[in-house]
């Protein structure tokens, strides 16, 4: 048998199909599209997504459409929650009693329309007498003083002797009702509870609708939010990136420079500002401008440090490339993951920093509405008026979670190791 000669019939053609049986493709794509496709894949990551994006759009536009602004007062108004118990008092007339015991008249789906006329206060007895097209209306909260008052004399009493139960008149006092509603000497009740139309998160102590103040406050936080997340970028990676390429002593004197910055508290900067300068928005985007880049800065110095004796370094600079071309063609575009995800994480930070300063006095000046603001104003009737901080601390959970959570799938999808 001839070795060196080859039958054709050790020869068989393969089927289409097999053809592409051990085949194993995929698109090409870019680093940015492969990110992108991760991320789509993250569900959670992109329902924040969407969330950011309603609040931005919400913050820039609803101002513009609402029909109240945000500094209006309507004194008459003030501490009218979301939710209404109203009383019809004949004739398809309703009205709403507040917990001042004001009587607002409504409609019958829940738009306030004016307050009713006062003919008589009477604080000694308790009682309220409004008139409303004819019909004399009397509020009477005595009733729950008296059990109030009852309650604190046993409370008092109770110190001193054991055998006294407080659980029977606590029973009593919690059912008595706030007030009584009688309309020409006839008792009504509550007939139902309606949204309330004309503002929809209720007003506060001024009467100015809290939606809209809400909506501003959107506007106040995510301008501090992304004006230190800007200056975090251009800052904090330059700074970083001269740091980490240059190395040794610069590297050194560079990061205790770093070191002094952030062992100072942002409050102290914005206590001193504020002496210097006045005190508002401008104030806390300065102080937050100067403390927020520091981190970045650490980030990517830790970045260059590791990727500046790589190949492709290397190869840029035989070529004769500059230093700024090294770092904004070949690092920073290396980096952009650990970036974005440090950005996205300083967001939510900054927005709770300013919330804080506004909260304890060192953020804006009124009728500017911020959500820290807002809440600090809500303070004094937190028990009765629990809606008043409801509305702004979530908008402010809310928007820091969708950010945390957007920074964690961007992490997730930024990241190479990651990739399948």
């Amino acid at each position: 048998m001839d070795h060196n000669k080859i039958d054709s019939d050790m020869w068989k053609a393969l089927d289409e199909e097999e053809k592409d049986a051990e085949k194993v493709a995929r698109p090409s794509l870019t680093y940015m599209q492969d990110a992108w496709r991760r991320l789509r894949k993250n569900k959670v990551a992109v329902a924040s997504l969407v969330g950011i994006i309603l609040i931005i759009l919400s913050a820039v536009f609803v101002p513009f459409v609402w029909h109240i602004g945000y500094s209006e007062q309507v004194l008459d108004f003030s501490n009218i929650p979301p939710v209404l118990d109203i009383y019809n008092v004949g004739d398809d007339k309703y009205i709403y009693v507040t917990k001042e015991y004001k009587a607002i008249q409504v409609d019958a789906d829940g738009t306030l329309l004016k307050k009713c006329t006062v003919l008589k206060e009477d604080v000694n007895n308790r009682t309220c007498l409004y008139e409303l097209d004819g019909s004399q209306i009397t509020v009477d909260y005595s009733l729950y003083f008296k059990a109030k008052s009852k309650y604190a004399d046993l409370e008092r009493r109770a110190q001193n002797d054991p055998s006294i139960n407080l659980g029977e008149a606590l029973h009593e006092l919690e059912s008595t009702k706030k007030c009584e509603v009688s309309v020409d000497g006839r008792v009504v009740e509550p007939e139902k509870q309606v949204r309330n139309k004309t503002y929809i998160m209720g007003t506060d102590y001024l009467g100015r609708d809290l939606f809209i103040r809400v909506i501003h406050g959107a506007r106040i936080s995510l301008l501090v939010g992304f004006a230190a997340a800007l200056v975090n970028f251009v800052i904090g990676v330059f700074y970083g990136g001269i740091s980490g390429y240059f190395g040794g002593r610069v590297d050194n004197v560079m990061m205790r420079i770093c070191d002094t910055i952030d062992s100072i508290p942002t409050t102290l900067y914005v206590i001193l500002f504020m002496v210097v300068l006045e005190a508002g928005l401008g104030t806390i985007i300065l102080a937050l401008s100067i403390t927020y880049w520091v981190g970045m800065a650490r980030i990517v110095r830790g970045q260059v440090l590791a990727m500046k004796e790589q190949e492709f370094v290397l190869a840029a600079l035989s070529l004769g490339a500059s230093l700024p071309r090294i770092l904004g063609r070949h690092l920073v575009p290396n980096m952009m993951g650990p970036i974005m995800v440090a950005i996205t994480m300083q967001i939510p930070n900054a927005i709770f920093t300013e919330a804080f300063l506004s909260f304890v006095g060192l953020g804006i000046s009124a009728p500017m509405a911020s959500w820290g603001s807002l809440c600090n104003d809500a303070l004094g009737g937190l028990f009765t008026y629990p809606y008043q901080l409801f509305f702004p601390a979530i908008a402010i959970s809310v928007t820091m979670l969708a950010f945390n959570l957007l920074g964690d799938g961007l992490r997730d999808a930024l990241d190479p190791k990651q990739r399948k």
